[in-house]
């Protein structure tokens, strides 16, 4: 089928952390996309104040998390005390905690994120509002409303990376069901005034009310407030009420607001300095039906919004890194058949992991009577021990998930994120993360295995092939994806022809038909 002329090859709307995310794994594969923002400038009131989970392993991989922890505002080494509900999951006791965070305002993540971007070629169009989507058997339409006018743009594709109140999955009719809680939560980050004492274990001493304890929530017959220190002069102040009226969450707040919030809750007022950042929202639990329709897919918060803080930057930007090869696969011509099919198949699998624990968040936040309390005190009893703490972190992080990949091959790491295994080759000491750095598909041969090398060569203008050695070697082979997950293993013990033939068919299921060269494998 012959492919029409179009204006760039991928419509991105929507600029926040998935939208630009995906702009930046788009340019790295050889696509270009054009990213349209309702706003005419950059985000400066943050919707989220830090980064977490298994996204900062994919940006230390794309070689990006150093420039991301230059911008920190607080603490980047991993998060000691997690909320979950309105209790603390406490990792300390972990020499390696699971969960790491950054305490990066979204507008400054934004900025960094808009920068990487346009680094790499991508173009950003501000003030652009998407007023109507078409699409065809070969390509897609936006309709937009600029400064200058209305226009027509044309691509292959368009991903609606456009939030919560997504036009692009209404205009298209995609489902999307699911719950909207009571809960308001109102959210500041303030400086402490001179009359409160902050006690040296963190707590502080409030005139009036004597001790109140940091990094805690207290429940009343009104609601839940919490308090926690972000640095040594700015604290976290939250409150979670019951209304019954839907918020609009991009209305500003005030610290009025927030001060006659902890009122109602408390019963008695909290002195608070200069706010740093103000902001409310109402959680709900929503996944779109489907992530996918025809040339049009949805990513981040147009497709999941989940009942808890802290997960959907991380869903929303792994989601794009997900689908940005498989959107390059297809627009180069070598994709396999139904390979943008598993975009939908893979994240719909993860939103829905996401939304389990999420969920389970707010049974242990919203219940009030005696059988809500010993739940609550039933799951921090079990994470005492240190098999389930580690459970619950990889679920927080997302860390645990396992794609249910089509091939054969059953070897534990197949559908994993790879991990950062030390590699010694000819030419000196590098690692996995080094290695993707470039979001190619790796061959990773750790057993010096020729017949492997060989069935790969005739994918090597599209994988990269890498011998090494490494000290705890977890298999003789991986095939990685650009997306960090392994794709195929082989075995120590499996016979050869097997493998060969595993390795194979995982080849072309991901990286489309063999091209025949005469090049030879070192």
């Amino acid at each position: 089928m012959r492919v029409p002329l179009t204006d760039t090859d991928v419509i991105i709307v929507g600029a926040g952390p998935t939208g630009l995310m995906l702009a930046a794994e788009l340019r790295l594969a050889g696509v270009r996309p054009l990213v349209l923002e309702r706003q005419p400038r950059l985000r400066e009131t943050p919707k989220a104040n830090g980064l977490g989970g298994q996204v900062l392993e994919l940006l230390r991989y794309r070689g990006l998390l150093d420039r991301l922890e230059a911008a920190c505002t607080g603490p980047t080494h991993p998060a000691p005390r997690y909320p979950f509900g309105d209790v603390h999951v406490d990792f300390s006791s972990l020499e390696q905690p699971p969960l790491r965070g950054l305490t990066l305002p979204q507008p400054e993540l934004e900025r960094l994120l808009d920068e990487h971007a346009r680094e790499l070629g991508a173009e950003v169009r501000r003030g652009q509002e998407v007023v109507g989507v078409g699409q065809g058997d070969t390509g897609v339409t936006a309709d937009v409303r600029g400064p200058d006018g209305p226009y027509r743009v044309s691509a292959r594709y368009l991903v609606g990376c456009d939030g919560p109140r997504s036009r692009v999955r209404d205009l298209t009719g995609i489902p999307f069901p699911g719950t909207t809680y009571p809960e308001v939560n109102r959210l500041g980050q303030v400086t402490v005034p001179d009359s409160v004492t902050r006690l040296d274990n963190g707590d502080l001493d409030i005139p009036g009310q004597g001790r109140v304890r940091a990094g805690s929530f207290t429940r009343t017959d009104n609601g839940l407030f919490g308090c926690g220190w972000l640095t040594p002069d700015v604290l976290m102040v939250s409150t979670t009420e019951d209304e019954s009226t839907e918020v609009d969450d991009d209305a500003p707040m005030t610290l009025a607001e927030l001060q006659a919030s902890i009122r109602r809750v408390l019963g008695a007022d909290f002195p608070l300095g200069e706010p740093v950042r103000l902001s409310r929202y109402q959680f709900q639990a929503r996944q779109a039906r489907r992530y996918r329709d025809g040339r049009i897919m949805l990513a981040g918060d147009a497709a999941h919004l989940f009942p808890a803080t802290g997960v959907g930057l991380n869903a929303g930007m792994l989601d794009a890194v997900n689908l940005a090869w498989k959107l390059a696969a297809d627009i180069h011509g070598w994709a396999p058949d139904d390979l943008l099919e598993t975009y939908h198949e893979e994240r719909h699998l993860a939103g829905a992991r996401t939304m389990l624990h999420t969920q389970a968040q707010v049974a242990l936040r919203r219940g009030d009577d005696a059988a809500a309390q010993a739940l609550r005190e039933v799951f921090l009893e079990l994470l005492v021990d240190e098999q389930p703490l580690r459970r619950i972190g990889a679920l927080i992080a997302g860390a645990d998930i396992r794609y249910p990949l089509p091939n054969p091959n059953h070897h534990a790491l197949t559908g994993t994120f790879a991990p950062d295994l030390t590699l010694h080759t000819d030419q000196g000491t590098t690692s996995v993360a080094e290695l993707l750095r470039s979001a190619r598909p790796v061959l990773l041969d750790l057993a010096d295995r020729p017949d492997l090398r060989e069935v790969a060569r005739d994918w090597r203008h599209r994988v990269d092939i890498h011998t090494a050695t490494t000290d705890h070697r977890p298999a003789d082979a991986v095939l990685i994806r650009p997306d960090a997950h392994i794709a195929w293993a082989a075995t120590v013990d499996e016979p050869a022809d097997t493998a060969a033939l595993a390795l194979r068919d995982a080849l072309s299921g991901w990286f489309g038909a063999p091209l025949k060269t005469t090049v030879p494998i070192p």
